[in-house]
């Protein structure tokens, strides 16, 4: 399983689309597998949280051939300060049998703290 937080500063003033910026990974995710041989199908995106920042979500389900080789999860979410995306990812076997830990991880994220 491969998981990746990433976070950026913002402009004072600036409001972040989190919902276009969730459809631009996801069109990323499905562009790039798709020039490697891969199709996606990635669900509707859905309103969830990010720590207890609110955020929207998709997971998408990559196939070659007919079978199902990997899972990949996108999270996009945003505070008037801060903006996150979170990407996990792992082969079926190995999403299914650590999704629910990266789950607590994600939840117990402390994004709203300001140092």
């Amino acid at each position: 399983m491969v998981v990746e937080l990433t976070q950026t500063r913002l402009q004072p003033g600036h409001e972040v689309n989190v919902q276009g910026v969730l459809l631009e990974m996801r069109k990323a995710v499905q562009i790039n597998f798709v020039h490697s041989g891969y199709q996606s199908v990635c669900t509707k995106m859905k309103e969830s949280t990010l720590g207890e920042v609110a955020a929207m979500e998709t997971t998408c389900t990559v196939t070659q051939n007919g079978t199902h080789v990997l899972t990949q999860t996108l999270v996009a979410a945003a505070n008037k300060e801060m903006a996150w995306s979170l990407s996990y990812a792992g082969s079926a076997d190995g999403y299914a049998a650590n999704r629910d830990e990266v789950v607590r991880i994600r939840d117990s994220l402390r994004l709203n703290v300001t140092p």
